[in-house]
């Protein structure tokens, strides 16, 4: 699936994830391939991303690398699945 973060200075990533998981307002969730449409509010956390992930070099020091994946700390922000393409609109 395709996954874009976009935050108020700068779109962070764009590029195709197998799993993201966001901090919703009523506890945290994941979206895989195919989700069904969703549209959530986020809550400070991180949003986890795995795939085979590159990120720019521009943007690399916000994310965190684990063995899992990548996670991009936020304050809050909101989500859409939709057509297997995930925005996450990120403060």
């Amino acid at each position: 699936m395709h996954l874009e973060i976009v935050s108020p200075e700068a779109t962070l990533f764009s590029g195709e994830v197998t799993s993201v998981t966001v901090p919703g307002v009523m506890g945290e969730f994941e979206m895989l391939n195919n989700h069904a449409p969703i549209i959530s509010l986020l809550k400070e956390g991180n949003v986890k991303i795995n795939g085979d992930i590159t990120l720019e070099e521009d943007v690399e020091n916000l994310f965190n690398k684990s063995d899992k994946g990548f996670w991009l700390p936020i304050s809050s922000g909101t989500i859409e699945m939709k057509d297997n393409k995930v925005i996450v609109l990120a403060d």
